[in-house]
């Protein structure tokens, strides 16, 4: 019978390996080459486009920010368009977005839970004021607070505890890690640390950024990010089934910008963008029509 998407997308996957070491001697190949046999372009799943801003921007600023994107057409059914933002301004920010299709998320929250702990944030706060978002695990979490892959699980678990609660877990590799040929089994071993059959993967969300594209200007290719995508839902398919795999939301992070996300967002495996610096400019609202119009085709 015919192969399975799975079976087609990882030889396509070959192709995009062969074309991009061949580059320019490849001139037979390219666009009509690459879709014989694949999906068209475009992105199959509900794409999440999401603006980490770190502890960026002023109030004043986050006001001037929403309002453009409010203008540019958010269409929540075509894309989850998610600010985290930082917790001095998400009151602002919710009052800002109220009655429109832009979620305000948490960049973080403590691993504990209300108590004595200074300077923490539970999850029942960050639901409490509203919130349906979190980002987990950044590598900024990881590499400059010491948070392990055992952390990032606590808060998974903690984030899916609360109803309604939709929780984004960012993986990726270092530049060392890539050069030693170690990127799938670094993603593997962060999403295995906090990934489990029996959690509520509707909720769930998957953000790869390769840790050094992030606030570089150094993005990865095209071709490179869907073959980190495909691995990194192939891992996935080992541990929870197809069913899960073909269906949870594999989102790219790493120096994102309005003109590269048309062409990482037409991969197969790439469904929508967390995106750090390009988030905290107007250019944001092209990301957003963007990802919206590739869901559309």
């Amino acid at each position: 019978g015919a192969p399975c998407r799975s079976e087609r997308l990882a030889k396509y996957n070959q192709l995009l390996r062969i074309e991009e070491e061949l580059g320019s001697l490849c001139t037979y190949a390219g666009v009509n080459f690459r879709t014989c046999g694949v999906p068209k372009k475009g992105m199959f799943r509900k794409p999440i486009v999401g603006g980490n801003w770190k502890s960026m921007n002023t109030l004043a600023y986050t006001k001037e920010l929403l309002t453009a994107f409010k203008g540019c057409g958010v269409n929540g059914d075509a894309a989850d368009t998610v600010i985290f933002a930082p917790y001095l301004h998400i009151p602002s920010a919710l009052k800002e977005v109220d009655g429109t299709a832009i979620n305000i998320g948490a960049e973080n929250f403590s691993k504990t839970g209300e108590g004595a702990f200074t300077g923490e944030v539970s999850i029942n706060q960050v639901a409490d004021v509203g919130m349906k978002w979190v980002l987990v695990g950044h590598s900024e979490r990881r590499s400059l607070y010491g948070e392990t892959d055992e952390d990032t699980a606590t808060k998974v678990e903690l984030g899916l505890k609360q109803p309604g609660m939709n929780v984004m877990l960012a993986i990726g590799e270092t530049l060392q890690e890539r050069q030693t040929g170690v990127t799938v089994d670094v993603c593997a071993r962060q999403i295995k640390a906090a990934l489990k059959k029996d959690m509520d993967w509707t909720r769930l969300s998957i953000a790869y950024e390769p840790v050094w594209a992030i606030g570089t200007g150094v993005v990865a290719t095209p071709m490179q990010a869907q073959d980190t995508h495909f691995q990194v839902r192939s891992v996935v398919r080992d541990l929870c089934g197809d069913a899960i795999a073909n269906s949870v939301r594999i989102l790219y992070g790493g120096s994102v910008n309005a003109k590269n996300c048309k062409a990482l967002g037409e991969m197969p495996d790439i469904d929508g963008f967390l995106v750090g610096g390009a988030s905290c400019k107007t250019e944001f609202t092209t990301i957003i029509q963007t990802a919206q119009d590739l869901f559309k085709k």
